[in-house]
């Protein structure tokens, strides 16, 4: 396929405005799945995606079309939405030229559609804009338009309007693709300079890397070279994405497709590093991606600690296909050994949590989720804390500092009180309040990221109707009265529930941890207490009931000193277990105080 034929873009856009039913539409377009086997979101091929209605990756698929009588070759890359997966989405536009930026015609730009353009406009980015869901009976279009020439600052004479459930003005798209995104430029005739933008694991075959070519070529039987670590391999097959890998002769300057080279070793392959050949190597390296920065931080642990060797390769094997989860060996005295992890917010941690459970069959249990803070030392050292267990003794700290962030939240302005009122009890600092146009907000808050974690997102939402949207950026690091919460089982301390708060909230997320542990704790032979404690501080308790047999059921008749006999023998043998014996905690009384909130 000559170069000036083929076109490399991917589609970006906030959540849920349309981006994998547009692909849906090429695909069908491009014939490569026949109608019998076609679905619904066809690129999001993992059970977790489909269930919950949302992209978790980017997912490449070259399709063949005929447009105005010519054969073009589009080489299509389907991104996620929310903000948890903007690595996902960096990675993605690294591989292209163009990009269309979706709009939803009844939601109009919202703050990950922003967010978005700019980091397409920092790779250069030829940007089409497109209104989806003009279908819909809530579109309005000229607002639309109005948005995308005033907040993005974009042309609405380029914008073209297309329904990605119809199919209507797809074809108007595949011109303006054509026309508008130039095809890549390169050198077929250089030496290799290949960019390895993701991979995944096959139990047969090894790593499968997925590689954007940009100078040379690389056929079957080549041997290349990681530019990382000068490891060396000989290629076995090379191909594109039809949805299903599709083996090929040769891939040549600006394609997109893979290699297989029966790499077993996985952490051999890096997502960012440059493919090249020993005996004729290219001049230097591609720029890669930036280094991931992890803003949410909990160890995860198996439950039978057996297992653990299991989830030492399944770990490994999910660091291949998500480059940004970030992880280090650790230990706990209740829960043997496990991982450190770093996540990119909590819906990132949930999706973790699920692909561990689910791929590789493994049973976890999460510690609370905490985020890095700075501590100062009384002897001025610093250290970087982000797990409760490494927290110095509070009189050896002279400083605590967390993390803040700016977020932007877009609202119609019917929201503007709740949001406020929300932002201003996350501990939020109001900087801008900016109208858009005559009914949508922008507010600018400053705000501590720990504040975030939990239940914002969700509470956001549901204040707005599902309206308004979130976007943040981590800006500087600000003092915290910071405390360490310990919550005690029976008089002892369970370190995979400790967390790290504010003093002002220390007591609202003590009272509810009890009273989630409380509700899923089952009822034993003896009375449990669970407790909160900041140091030697008891601040919440609950009590969970014992279960009672009724000693007294065969005293028929006669002195009540006998049914009191019963009794004080019953309570001098649950005072002895209760001393002896030990409180079962299910994996569902880890997960109830991880995803609660403190307005539970």
């Amino acid at each position: 396929m000559k170069q000036s034929h083929v076109r490399n873009f991917c589609i970006i856009a906030h959540i849920d405005h349309g981006k994998s039913t547009l692909a849906d539409r090429f695909i069908q377009r491009s014939k490569i799945v026949e109608d019998r086997d076609f679905r619904d979101q066809l690129l999001d091929s993992m059970d977790i995606e489909r269930e919950r209605g949302i992209t978790i990756k980017s997912q490449a698929v070259t399709l063949p079309m005929e447009i105005g009588g010519t054969h073009y070759d589009l080489n299509l890359v389907d991104t996620p939405g929310h903000v948890d997966f903007s690595y996902e989405v960096s990675r993605a536009i690294s591989s292209c030229e163009g990009a269309i930026l979706l709009i939803d015609a009844a939601q109009g730009v919202e703050a990950q559609t922003l967010s978005n353009l700019y980091l397409a406009l920092e790779h250069d980015l030829q940007i089409i804009p497109v209104v989806n869901k003009i279908d819909l009976p809530a579109a309005n279009v000229d607002q639309c338009l109005h948005q995308i020439n005033h907040d993005l600052g974009l042309d609405p004479d380029e914008v073209v309007l297309v329904s990605g459930k119809t199919g209507q003005g797809l074809e108007e798209l595949l011109l303006a693709l054509i026309e508008r995104i130039p095809p890549p430029r390169g050198d077929a005739g250089a030496p290799l300079q290949a960019l390895v933008f993701d991979s995944h694991y096959d139990s047969y075959r090894g790593v499968i890397v997925h590689i954007r070519v940009f100078h040379g070529k690389i056929h079957p039987g080549d041997t290349i070279e990681m530019w990382s670590n000068g490891s060396t391999y000989e290629v076995e097959e090379v191909g594109r994405f039809k949805i299903a890998l599709e083996k090929g002769n040769v891939l040549a300057a600006g394609d997109v497709g893979y290699f297989i080279a029966g790499i077993k070793t996985i952490r051999d392959v890096r997502v960012g590093d440059t493919v090249t050949r020993p005996e004729n190597r290219c001049n230097d390296r591609l720029p890669g991606f930036r280094d991931v920065k992890p803003v949410v931080y909990s160890s995860i642990y198996p439950v039978d600690t057996n297992d653990y060797q299991d989830l030492v390769r399944a770990m490994d094997k999910l660091k291949l296909n998500d480059a940004s989860l970030v992880f280090e060996k650790d230990n706990s005295a209740a829960l043997g050994f496990g991982f450190r992890c770093g996540f990119l917010g909590m819906l990132h941690l949930e999706v973790v949590q699920e692909r561990i459970e689910r791929e590789f069959g493994l049973n976890i249990v999460l510690t609370a989720p905490s985020v890095e803070y700075e501590v100062t030392l009384n002897d001025g050292s610093v250290r970087l804390v982000d797990s409760p267990v490494d927290y110095p003794e509070p009189g050896t700290v002279q400083e605590a500092r967390e993390p803040y962030i700016r977020s932007s939240i877009i609202t119609p302005d019917q929201y503007l009180g709740p949001m406020l009122k929300l932002c201003n009890d996350k501990r939020g600092i109001q900087k801008d309040m900016i109208y858009l146009d005559t009914s949508r907000v922008e507010l600018v808050f400053e705000m501590p990221l720990a504040e975030v974690l939990f239940d914002f997102y969700d509470n956001l939402k549901s204040l707005s109707r599902g309206y308004a949207s979130f976007d943040y950026e981590l800006i500087d690091r600000r003092p915290v009265n910071l405390v360490r919460l310990d919550i005690l089982v029976n008089g002892k301390p369970v370190d995979a529930l400790s967390m790290l708060v504010f003093r002002g909230n220390a007591e609202m997320r003590a009272r509810a941890a009890c009273r989630q542990l409380r509700n899923e704790i089952p009822r034993h032979q003896f009375k449990i207490p669970i407790q909160g404690a900041i140091g030697g501080t008891i601040i919440a308790r609950e009590t969970i009931s014992a279960l009672r047999k009724d000693v007294t059921a065969k005293c028929y008749g006669g002195d009540i000193s006998r049914k009191r006999k019963l009794l004080e023998k019953q309570k001098e043998g649950k005072k002895r277990m209760k001393t002896v014996g030990n409180v079962d905690l299910p994996q569902s009384a880890f997960l109830s105080v991880l995803k609660g909130s403190p307005e539970d």
